[in-house]
């Protein structure tokens, strides 16, 4: 790094463009290591061949985490990015691989990219430990298929991803018998990805997996690892549906770092329009860049990733153009070379800066860091740490700089630093019982092996409801006390996407060449993939031509273009069944299940700098249309007379109170903004009452609504907190406005909400 970190801040503060965007400075001091001795022997070859790849000693938590697996406990250690929890899963397994001539190991990643990484650092260790062709190998979408037959037969140590396990190795189990006979060990790392409709899905393949294991007569140990959160215990048991041992008391050591809030310049006070998150996080990240200081952009989505790069580039083309050729975009959807050459480019300092998605969140070895710049909080006091952990591994100083987008939830981190700063890591949200996913998984089992009464106890107490339900499609036939799969189902779990609750993703097609060019979720797809919408990829933009959702394909046509688009929706909906209710106050609140039905109905497009709107156009799309879990409230009895009264307007505060309860709810829930739905009526069909509806975006449910009900008071306060504190006249979006709203954020009335929440509290 050729400028110090103190000198780089100097200089933005000296610039002429400053404008007292620093919003707080939080200095984290450096800690020194911890080491610790284990109880449980390890062999001295293995411990001579860590000492001498400088992997010994074990720091406390390490040891911890080996005494506990190697004792045959269930263990999750749960510590900050580059704190060596990897170490803690590989010393078993190799313990377990040289004193055990048959026993195997499975090691799941979320990414490929991970997968290959974890190969790698195998590879280095079995090479120090003298084994001439290391027992271990990758199987996933990526391996050749001429070398699949000598992985499933000869590996003893196999690196997939949970996609692979559910469709590829547990439909087939009868090619792994004597992998699946021996398995000793299940590492299951980055636990805390594992969350919302990805994690529910993965925590029933796990059941699906100790299943198989169980007929072949084994019952392996299974390690997770996790970023901190605040329930790691009972999260590793909820996605795995066995007991666990924490450890969590990380003793690595770590360097200073300066921790910096940015919040764009306000343009408009009265109004409360700031300058684009997008533009400062591509002038900080030229800044960075053109200094020779290696630094990792983190955006929040595919789109912004693409313009933060463009923007960055075309930047730099002007301040140092040596410089323009030395970044680069990463993301999901690139094709595995390409990602794997930007992995390696990056890590070999060919490459000085790079902006991506949380696709690099993860441990990938991708070398050493000086910054990073976060885009918009990341949803998560959990990935924030984790993103700010990518730099200045080690003792290495490094800063971190988090951008703030004119939201709610950013402005009032950016305005209360120490809701962060001083905050409890949030609980990791998941829900095995989720109907429309178990059913699915259950159908899996049964076509994998037929189910039986001893299955309830794997996959819960919702088994027997649901095998009623696939008895009366006729999904499943009984015969002598087990389930099978109807002889007309061909491998359900190919019609299984497990990342996703709306069915096969869309194929992008680019027309000129008939090349795929990417792949989005089937619900993205109505807001990104629709027609006339702009599509960016690898920096080069496409427009939408054709949406077919029956074929899952969308084409789309190179075009130059100097706008984006986003999408406008219509939601509503209807209560199906209250679960329970409780009296805050004066105020009923209710937590049930709801049917949304949202209609995306035209579509924005605005400058690429200046943000402004150009116009906007009609959609013809069909209905997105599930049931899910929400929670409901009302309003005191007098609130409205009160609001009349106040020449305040009662549909605009219902609605700006709905805005600002959800932009904040994800500081106290693991989840995205993207993850939690409203809507908000002075008189709802249903209850006959005001009403104010939060709900889990996906279908069935992933646990959102019900922490929200659980915990509304604080959302009411820190709502409140959050409306009252904003210096905007009438509200803004870093207060009320949602630039998910599909009415355009109208009515919205920031002095009704204000008052409808002090009379919700008071």
């Amino acid at each position: 790094m050729s400028m110090s970190i103190e000198e780089f801040l100097a200089c933005l503060i000296s610039a002429s463009s400053y404008d007292n965007q620093i919003s707080h400075i939080q200095h984290i001091p450096s800690r020194p290591a911890r080491f610790g001795e284990m109880e449980e022997r390890v062999s001295e070859k293995i411990k001579i061949t860590l000492e001498r790849l400088h992997m010994w000693p074990l720091y406390t938590h390490q040891a911890e985490a080996v005494d506990i697996a190697l004792g045959g406990e269930n263990v999750i250690i749960s510590t900050p990015s580059a704190s060596g929890k990897s170490l803690a899963y590989n010393i078993p397994v190799l313990e377990s691989l040289e004193r055990q001539p048959m026993s195997r190991a499975l090691y799941l990643f979320p990414t490929k990219a991970l997968s290959r990484d974890q190969l790698r650092t195998l590879n280095t260790i079995h090479e120090a430990l003298g084994v001439e062709k290391p027992p271990v190998a990758v199987y996933d979408g990526d391996t050749p298929y001429e070398e699949r037959s000598e992985v499933r037969t000869k590996a003893r140590l196999v690196i997939t991803n949970p996609d692979m396990l559910h469709i590829g190795m547990l439909p087939r189990h009868g090619d792994w018998a004597r992998f699946f006979s021996n398995l000793r060990y299940v590492i299951l790392d980055e636990a805390h990805i594992y969350r919302g409709v990805f994690g529910s899905n993965v925590s029933l393949v796990m059941r699906r997996l100790r299943r198989i294991c169980r007929y072949y007569g084994s019952k392996p140990v299974f390690i997770l690892c996790s970023a901190t959160i605040s329930n790691p215990g009972d999260h590793a048991e909820a996605l795995t549906g066995l007991p666990f041992k924490v450890v969590d008391n990380d003793s690595s050591p770590s360097g200073e770092r300066e921790f910096v809030f940015w919040n764009p310049p306000l343009e408009d006070a009265e109004k409360g329009g700031r300058k684009s998150a997008n533009s400062e996080t591509s002038m900080l990240f030229a800044e960075l860049v053109s200094r020779d200081i290696r630094s990792l952009v983190f955006t929040r989505s595919r789109r912004l990733t693409e313009l933060i790069y463009t923007y960055a580039r075309d930047r730099l083309k002007q301040l140092s153009p040596v410089h323009a050729g030395r970044i680069q975009p990463y993301r999901a959807g690139y094709m595995p070379e390409v990602r794997r050459r930007i992995e390696n480019d990056l890590a070999s300092g060919k490459l000085t800066g790079v902006v991506a998605t949380t696709a690099l969140e993860l441990g990938i070895d991708i070398g050493h860091l000086d910054a990073t710049v976060i885009s918009g909080y990341p949803g998560t006091i959990s990935s924030t740490w984790q993103q700010a952990g990518r730099s200045g591994r080690s003792e290495r100083k490094a800063l971190t700089i988090m951008v703030g987008r004119n939201d709610p939830l950013d402005q009032y981190l950016m305005n209360h630093p120490e809701a962060f700063f001083e905050a409890r890591f949030e609980n990791a949200l998941i829900n095995p019982s989720n109907p429309y996913l178990l059913g699915s998984h259950i159908m899996c089992a049964a076509w994998e092996h037929p189910l039986t009464g001893a299955d309830r106890e794997i996959f819960g107490v919702k088994f027997d409801d649901t095998i009623k339900e696939l008895e009366g499609t006729g999904s499943l036939r009984q015969r002598k006390g087990r389930w099978y799969a109807d002889t007309g189902v061909a491998f359900p779990a190919r019609g299984v996407d497990i990342r996703s609750s709306s069915g096969p993703s869309v194929s992008i097609v680019d027309t000129s060449s008939g090349s795929l060019i990417d792949s989005v979720e089937r619900s993205t797809a109505l807001f990104q993939a629709h027609p006339g919408a702009v599509y960016l990829n690898q920096g080069e933009s496409y427009i939408i031509t054709e949406l077919d959702l029956a074929s899952s394909t969308a084409k789309a046509s190179p075009v130059d273009a100097a706008y984006y688009t986003t999408a406008d929706d219509l939601t509503t909906l209807r209560i199906l069944k209250v679960f329970e209710s409780k009296m805050v106050g004066n105020v009923e609140v209710c937590l049930g299940r709801v049917e949304v039905t949202t209609s995306v109905i035209a579509y924005k497009r605005k400058e690429q700098y200046s943000e402004k709107l150009i116009d906007k156009l009609p959609l013809d799309l069909p209905d997105d249309i599930f049931t899910t879990v929400g929670l409901w409230f009302d309003l005191p009895r007098d609130v409205t007379a009160a609001l009349s009264k106040e020449g305040l307007d009662l549909e605009g505060g219902l609605h700006a109170t709905e805005h600002a309860a959800i932009g904040i709810l994800p500081l106290f829930a693991m989840c995205d903004r993207n993850d939690i739905g409203g809507v908000s009526t002075a008189l709802h069909m249903d209850t006959g009452k005001p009403q104010v509806f939060i709900y889990d975006a996906h279908p069935g449910g992933i646990g959102i609504a019900e922490k929200g009900y659980g915990i509304i008071t604080q959302l009411w306060e820190a709502t409140l907190k959050l409306v009252s504190s904003c210096r905007c006249e009438e509200g803004c979006p870093g207060c009320i406005q949602s630039p998910k709203c599909g009415n355009n954020n109208e009515p919205l009335d920031k002095k009704a909400a204000e008052r409808i929440l002090r009379m919700l509290l008071y």
